[in-house]
């Protein structure tokens, strides 16, 4: 089955989430249409929940926070991130629920 929301562009991957703020704790809820649903404890004031999304999602792929940027949707719940220099199949292990 085609993951629709991770895709590969040379060594990085690009992720589409849509994150739910304010939940009672950091956890990823499964595919809800074409993205990754997040949900994260904190609010959405101030990039606070831009921040905790990246951390959240470097600590769940193991990897070092200046490697997952914000790339849009800085005041939406709709966003992408790229991992840099990672593939696909590690970062869809990684985030499957």
């Amino acid at each position: 089955m085609a993951v629709t929301w991770a895709q590969q562009q040379g060594d990085d991957v690009v992720v589409a989430l849509v994150v739910q703020p304010r939940a009672s704790k950091n956890t990823l809820c499964g595919v809800q249409g074409d993205e990754l649903k997040v949900r994260l404890s904190s609010p959405p004031v101030d990039g606070a929940a831009n921040k905790l999304c990246q951390q959240f999602i470097a600590k769940t792929l193991g990897c070092a926070k200046s490697r997952v940027r914000l790339v849009s949707g800085h005041k939406s719940r709709h966003k992408r991130l790229v991992i840099e220099a990672m593939a696909l199949d590690d970062v869809v292990a990684a985030l499957s629920t």
